[in-house]
């Protein structure tokens, strides 16, 4: 299940965060920081699977942009890495250009 996908850019800001479960507010903003803070410091040779506390981060960049979708341990990571793109896609079709 997914539980949080976010968009983040290179300074490490959140352009959109959507949440499936509830987090209070003030977690959600320590939750982002680390999350964010975890997926920036990795190289681009490293693998894009991050076992963080009790769930998993699957994370994908597109130029200056991040996207970064936490699950649960029983979901399949190369299911979401695919959705990932397919999530691209579509806005690059709506927006063009994305």
């Amino acid at each position: 299940m997914i539980k949080f996908f976010l968009m983040v850019n290179k300074q490490g800001q959140t352009r959109l965060s959507r949440y499936y479960e509830h987090v209070e507010i003030n977690k959600r903003t320590m939750l982002e920081a680390e999350v964010i803070k975890n997926c920036l410091s990795r190289s681009k040779d490293q693998c894009s699977f991050i076992e963080y506390k009790d769930f998993k981060l699957v994370y994908r960049q597109y130029a200056a942009l991040f996207i970064v979708v936490g699950i649960n341990e029983t979901e399949n990571e190369m299911a979401v890495y695919e959705l990932i793109h397919n999530f691209v896609e579509v806005l690059d079709k709506y927006f063009s250009r994305v």
